[in-house]
């Protein structure tokens, strides 16, 4: 897995530098500078009152943490995925690291079953409302020069992620075996440390995620949520060509988006989504008129967004994930100076 990751990271880094060496590095540097510091801060804006909507509606679907929690985790996962080398496997297991933190005002911390559980059914509605957006996106885009290439792969991709998707939610109501095998999966590339944590629980595990999906209007819910999530995405690079200069409707800012985040579904493993990002932003940007240079900037404002929301979020959470470390040493050598007290006690 480590090997595949790096090479498909090579390869995106290829694709990255082809793409920016074809469109010109001057052209993309002044779409880049045209879109000024107002247009930045409007697109960051944007994608933090999505960030919002992605909260609700994980909280939707999991009632038993905090808002502010869950919102602050999924940022998290989120960074883990876009400003870290890591796969969308990678950023999902920092997700649940960073949901077993301790609550906001809280006094405990999320045990891990129920950090995982959180994060299975949450990727689960979130893909639900994907699929749903993708299916817009590409009804939006039908009928437009030169996207019939797009249409049918684009199509076929989401009915294969619709039966995957079917085949995720029985797993995680009546496949505790396979959960266990995904545990395992998922241990072998994480810190030993981690290994441990993941691994125990894994008996009520299977408990949490039936109860949580004993309530299909929360989960309906919270679909329907992250479907909203996905259009305000569309809305965001809306804005963002605004910016740029690049007028287009917002049905056709939900066709690029929409099938861009098709096709990126389809290349998860690679980190970042390293030139495939790029690539279908300036496939799709061409079929309504786009200059490449203006869809290669859009890309490279969205990744500079990323790193804008995604690095101090990784930085509070590094910082907790030390707290936490400290505390346990603390009590670590507390114990260890109470057992020798005790013993001597026992001994007069």
């Amino acid at each position: 897995m480590k090997k595949i990751t790096l090479l498909l990271s090579i390869l995106g880094l290829v694709l990255l530098t082809g793409a920016t060496a074809w469109v010109g590095a001057g052209a993309v540097a002044r779409a880049v500078v045209s879109i000024g510091v107002i247009g930045f801060a409007a697109t960051v804006a944007c994608q933090l009152a999505t960030d919002l909507m992605l909260g609700i509606a994980w909280s939707t679907a999991c009632r038993g943490i905090g808002l502010r929690h869950l919102l602050g985790a999924r940022i998290v996962r989120d960074a883990a995925a876009t400003c870290l080398p890591f796969s969308a496997l990678g950023g999902i297991v920092i997700g649940m690291r960073a949901t077993c933190q301790r609550e906001h005002g809280g006094h405990h911390a999320v045990a891990w079953p129920e950090a995982a559980s959180a994060n299975v059914v949450d990727i689960t509605t979130e893909v639900l409302g994907q699929i749903v957006f993708v299916l817009l996106g590409v009804v939006c885009l039908i009928g437009h020069q030169g996207s019939d290439r797009f249409v049918g792969p684009v199509v076929i991709g989401a009915v294969l992620l619709a039966f995957g998707i079917a085949g995720f939610i029985w797993t995680q109501q009546s496949g505790g075996t396979a959960m266990r095998r995904l545990a395992r999966f998922l241990g072998r590339n994480i810190a030993t440390q981690w290994q441990h944590t993941m691994l125990d629980g894994m008996g009520t595990l299977q408990e949490r995620l039936e109860d949580m999906w004993s309530h299909p209007g929360r989960i309906a819910g919270a679909a329907a949520l992250h479907l909203v999530a996905w259009i305000g995405s569309a809305a965001t690079i809306w804005v963002a060509y605004r910016f740029l200069g690049a007028h287009l409707s917002l049905t056709n800012a939900i066709a690029i988006e929409g099938v861009t985040c098709g096709i990126m579904s389809a290349s998860f493993l690679v980190p970042a989504s390293l030139g495939v990002q790029e690539a279908a932003y300036m496939a799709l940007g061409a079929a309504f008129g786009i200059d490449p240079s203006l869809s290669m900037g859009l890309s490279l404002l969205r990744r500079g967004r990323d790193l804008v929301i995604g690095v101090p979020a990784l930085l509070i959470w590094q910082i907790g994930e030390m707290r936490r470390m400290r505390y346990r040493r603390t009590l670590e050598r507390q114990q260890d100076y109470a057992d020798p007290a005790m013993s001597k006690s026992s001994a007069s």
